[in-house]
């Protein structure tokens, strides 16, 4: 049985990583969770799994339970969450939003937890450190992503030295039949409606813009260790090929599937094993399978996270941290869609910080705040 500690539980992933967990109770425990401002949903959560730690997002939001728990809040909780360990076999399961996921991750591998993860900016932000202390401490750490997902499925049984490309495809996103000139006056309600998922607020717009792919190529550098010169993105507007990887010889593997996230956050969970699920068959009949080239030039925020990884050092955090103030300013309607790319742009072509060294977990939280907190006042949002 897996021990688990769901960090965000209330999301959309964690809400379906759930429906496996009761579907399979008996491969499955519920040890420790955090809820989000969804206090109904929280409510019923904790109440049906009772778990042995529990996190709310704000001390207002506590409320008494019905059976004995170790109440925490804030960011300080999700920390005693992922450092929570009493049982063999445990998991951190991180569905978090945000640069708030890397350091849970961090302390949950300390506590020699294995690690299924939905959380981009771990690795985003922190992925060399990541590596290192999953080397140290001999953890696992797996993506839930479908996209990193079908990769590490076409690499199994695989050469690494015969890998020639990832290919990372994308849906195009919310305004992927717009041009330039159209996205001027978008809207927040037009950019939530993704064709395709059903994902939160941020990361809808990141698919949006396009930096969900720019972080997806940051995360395949990582987790798959490969040079970001040979990872590249393809428009595929059916969201079928989940993604490909290219060898040596000419051949190309992908992964295809309904665009169903328990499939992945099953894979993850049962690795190396395909688990029985309820989910939607594939219907091959009558399948067409588009691609287009993904343009750097339409999509601009792609470009930013190569030119981060380019320029490493603290580069990668002032990526996220300019693209989550950009991305929350949208959403509060403060800013336009096409602003987001300019607030990006402005900040990692700033020669102010560190590039080409390995920066501490703490500089990188430090710049984060930073980085994050000047462009909300800037535009007279306190924090």
């Amino acid at each position: 049985m897996k021990n688990l500690y769901i960090l965000g539980a209330c999301g959309s992933i964690g809400t379906q990583t759930l429906d496996i967990v009761r579907n399979n109770p008996h491969d499955f425990k519920v040890i420790g969770m955090s809820v989000g401002s969804n206090l109904e949903l929280a409510k019923k959560l904790i109440l049906e799994f009772e778990p042995e730690i529990v996190c709310f997002r704000k001390e207002e939001h506590i409320f008494p339970l019905t059976y004995e728990a170790k109440i925490v809040y804030g960011d300080a909780g999700l920390i005693e969450v992922a450092k929570f360990s009493r049982y063999k076999d445990e998991w951190l399961v991180n569905a978090l939003v945000g640069v708030a996921g890397l350091e849970p991750t961090v302390r949950a591998i300390e506590a020699k937890k294995n690690i299924a993860l939905a959380n981009k900016e771990t690795l985003v932000v922190g992925g060399d450190l990541i590596n290192d202390l999953i080397a140290k401490y001999q953890v696992k750490l797996l993506p839930i992503d479908s996209e990193h997902s079908a990769i590490l499925q076409c690499l199994a049984g695989e050469q690494h030295h015969e890998v020639k490309k990832l290919i990372i495809t994308a849906s195009g996103g919310s305004f992927r039949n717009l041009s330039r000139e159209e996205l001027a006056n978008v809207t927040v309600a037009d950019a939530l409606r993704h064709p395709n998922w059903s994902m939160g607020s941020k990361i809808t717009i990141d698919s949006a813009t396009m930096m969900n792919k720019g972080f997806e190529v940051i995360e395949a550098h990582y987790l798959f260790n490969v040079d970001y010169a040979n990872i590249t993105t393809v428009l595929h507007y059916e969201s079928i090929v989940h993604s490909l990887v290219e060898y040596n010889d000419g051949s190309i593997k992908a992964v295809l599937g309904v665009s169903d996230m328990h499939i992945p956050i099953a894979y993850a969970l049962y690795y190396p094993n395909h688990h029985s699920l309820n989910a939607e068959p594939l219907n091959l009949i009558d399948l067409q399978l588009n691609f287009k080239e993904l343009s750097l030039k339409r999509y601009p925020c792609l470009a930013y996270a190569y030119q981060a990884l380019t320029k490493g050092g603290l580069y990668l955090a002032v990526l996220n941290a300019a693209n989550e103030a950009a991305v929350y300013l949208f959403l509060k309607e403060k800013i336009s869609f096409l602003e987001i790319e300019h607030i990006i742009d402005r900040e990692i072509n700033k020669d102010i910080y560190e590039r080409n060294y390995v920066p501490s977990l703490e500089e990188r939280l430090k710049i984060s705040k930073e980085v994050y907190d000047d462009i909300l006042l800037e535009y007279g949002v306190r924090i």
